[in-house]
């Protein structure tokens, strides 16, 4: 099967509950194989948490997010935000995994002239909504954009994916209470919790523990799954969206670098890494792609 799929397509299968989860997940895998290639070819970037959030960002392209159509104004459109910017090589992956960006675009991550900018950058990409990259404001802005949507008493629903390090930001917490405090229930945040930030374990650096009983605390509907199980996060989104009172955060529990064995659970893969061509063979081999493929992904053609 091939996980190239326009979203419209992919939506279509909805009621065939089998199909429907088996091709997000190849999806994701798809979205997991042109992230890393575009780091091997960008000579940097940040492969661990580009992995993990990779079945999530599958989920919400392929079936949560109403996204502009002929038949949908873009003023109505539901609004994602990815706070933890530096896993911009998942997101363009995806994009062009679901056909919105071209494959050959999203192999261009950090190359001069490229709208593929190591952090998402609003100008440069109309389906980004926030240009983010320091922690932390993603999360705000998209905050902001779901007050301003309630004010005008519009619909659409606004999701933001953020880091677990980002959490040690205290604009996050203020954020959270804002949040909770105006009920924001049109707002969905997904922790990426691989439990690993830049240098170490999140526990060795500053830990987040009890981490649901501290989003409830300040007021939000709180959900944990397990942020590689497909049927999982589709039954989150959807408790998310019957919330009416409060805003949702998902706690995703995943598995940094997850695919690649050599790179799960290890904060050497965050980033700042150059993949070397075996490197990257060996990963894109665990990812399951084909031998073909394989060539044209390290030669940069997609």
């Amino acid at each position: 099967m091939n996980a190239t799929l326009q979203v419209a397509q992919l939506k279509q299968t909805i009621g065939s509950p089998a199909p429907h989860i088996a091709q997000l997940e190849a999806v994701a895998a798809e979205i997991r194989r042109i992230a890393i290639a575009a780091i091997y070819h960008a000579t940097s970037g940040h492969p661990g948490g580009s992995l993990s959030c990779a079945d999530i960002l599958a989920v919400l392209y392929g079936t949560v997010l109403n996204l502009p159509t002929s038949d949908n104004p873009d003023v109505d459109r539901d609004r994602f935000v990815l706070s933890k910017g530096h896993a911009a090589p998942a997101l363009y992956a995806t994009w062009a995994a679901y056909g919105l960006m071209s494959q050959a675009e999203a192999l261009t991550l950090r190359k001069l002239g490229s709208r593929a900018q190591g952090h998402p950058h609003v100008l440069d990409c109309p389906l980004a909504e926030s240009s983010t990259g320091s922690l932390g404001q993603g999360f705000s802005v998209a905050i902001g954009m779901a007050m301003g949507l309630r004010l005008q008493v519009r619909s659409p629903r606004v999701y933001a994916l953020l880091g677990d390090g980002e959490l040690q930001e205290g604009e996050v917490w203020e954020g959270a209470m804002c949040a909770a405090h105006h009920g924001l229930s049109n707002l969905c945040a997904v922790i990426d919790y691989n439990k690993l930030q830049s240098d170490d374990r999140n526990a060795a650096i500053m830990g987040l523990e009890p981490l649901a009983q501290k989003w409830r605390a300040f007021g939000w509907n709180t959900l944990e799954i397990n942020g590689h199980d497909i049927p999982g996060i589709l039954a989150a989104f959807d408790t998310a969206k019957n919330e009416l009172s409060l805003p949702t955060v998902i706690i995703a529990h995943t598995t940094k670098g997850k695919g690649v064995g050599y790179m799960e659970d290890q904060p050497l893969w965050h980033g700042s890494v150059k993949l070397t061509p075996e490197q990257v063979q060996q990963a894109l081999t665990a990812l399951g792609t084909e031998t073909s493929k394989i060539e044209s992904l390290i030669n940069g053609r997609g």
